[in-house]
């Protein structure tokens, strides 16, 4: 909950912000058309120019302000050559003492503002130099002082307001790092609310499950075989659960970084659930024909998980049947094939049902979907019951799934 607010606080401070933006640019626009209704009535009234020349003398000394927010270093060039230009090209009327037009000296003082408050320092004194002695050489009498003075204080006064905005910018960025941090620290306290919790009931229970099958054909008399080869098939599973269980648990105490460099199991890991299965008591016949190295991590993952929950259902639901697992690995795909006969031990568990809610078939397929495979799980006629899964060697996109019609998914 912490993370959702702290990203819509920061999607409206996006937002907020872009719509400042939006209206500085416009109020931008605004005054310069106001300064440009201002300069080209103005214009004869202090240099003598031509009329068909005036409203380009007026853009002259106006437009560059439209660059006071985006560019203003290249706008105060532009208006400094202007100042240059426009005093050699057009002689002054009589009555009027400064070089350039009143809007246009309000333009130059503003990009210079705004070349103080936004480009590097070296820009700024150069700016700053290079106007202190256009008014110094275009000014007449002793006003140049006057307006060196005056043009420090506008640089010193935009270079405060610089540092204002940077000290806010970073104060807010800190902001924005601790409320990171404290939903950062709220998601980690809640997987760890999490993991006790599982350690507490889960894991807890299933220890309790492992104790009782390793000790139940010593605490109960006459256990016959059969029975004592299915309580250790309970506690053989129980135990792999509650080594998966530990795993989760490692996960959920960890700060966020561990899940990535966990190794997943792939085939080189089959032979190890192959004699895990014939501990337990089942009848098994594995095959592995191909190189395993040329198979990806990903497709190896999907071969590991298809086969486990292919045994578990072969124990669960065909205690005593003969299984067979095989993998062929070719040089672009992987076929899985786990096949069992009809049941030949009593059960505890009854067979397969929609009503149960389970999703072990489901499940596999849409392992064998993620990386580009199909998968096939259907009864066979003797009353036995196959998974059949052909999957690429190396992950691309999904291309379908394939059960059984009328078969319910375990």
């Amino acid at each position: 909950m912490n993370t959702v607010k702290s990203l819509i606080r920061t999607g409206s401070k996006v937002a907020v912000r872009h719509g400042r933006g939006h209206w500085w640019t416009i109020a931008v626009v605004a005054v310069t058309l106001i300064l440009y209704s201002i300069a080209w009535p103005t214009l004869p009234l202090t240099h003598d120019v031509s009329p068909p020349l005036m409203p380009l003398i007026s853009a002259l000394a106006v437009f560059p302000f439209l660059l006071v927010r985006t560019r203003p270093a290249l706008g105060w060039a532009i208006a400094a050559a202007a100042a240059l230009a426009i005093p050699w090209a057009f002689d002054r009327l009589e009555g009027y003492d400064y070089p350039w037009q009143v809007v246009h000296i309000l333009v130059v003082l503003a990009l210079l503002a705004a070349v103080s408050i936004r480009e590097e320092i070296r820009v700024v004194l150069v700016v700053w130099l290079a106007t202190v002695l256009l008014f110094f050489g275009y000014v007449p009498g002793h006003d140049g002082w006057g307006w060196a003075v005056g043009l420090t204080a506008i640089v010193v006064f935009g270079l405060l307001v610089r540092w204002l905005v940077v000290s806010r910018r970073q104060l807010a960025k800190e902001e924005e790092i601790s409320e990171l941090e404290r939903a950062r620290r709220a998601v980690l306290e809640e997987k760890a609310r999490i993991a006790r919790d599982l350690h507490d009931i889960v894991a807890h229970h299933m220890s309790m499950v492992v104790v009782q099958a390793q000790s139940a054909p010593y605490r109960l008399p006459d256990v016959s075989d059969d029975a004592r080869a299915e309580f250790d098939s309970i506690g053989a599973t129980a135990r792999e659960a509650l080594n998966e269980v530990r795993g989760l648990l490692g996960v959920l105490r960890s700060d966020g970084q561990l899940p990535e460099n966990e190794p997943q199991p792939g085939i080189d890991r089959l032979d190890e659930l192959f004699d895990g299965s014939r501990r337990a008591g089942m009848r098994l016949d594995a095959q592995l024909v191909g190189d395993p190295a040329t198979v990806s991590d990903a497709a190896g993952l999907v071969v590991y998980r298809i086969i486990q929950e292919a045994l578990a259902n072969c124990a669960r639901h065909a205690p005593g049947a003969e299984v067979t697992a095989r993998v062929d690995i070719s040089v672009d795909t992987v076929t899985v094939s786990v096949t069992n006969g009809p049941r030949t031990a009593p059960g505890t568990t009854r067979p397969p049902d929609d009503r149960a809610g389970g999703s072990g078939i489901r499940g596999m397929a849409e392992r064998a979907m993620a990386v580009g495979g199909r998968l096939v799980a259907h009864p066979r006629p003797d009353g036995g019951f196959e998974v059949h899964a052909v999957l690429p060697t190396m992950p691309a996109a999904p291309v379908g799934l394939a059960l059984d019609p009328g078969f319910p998914a375990q």
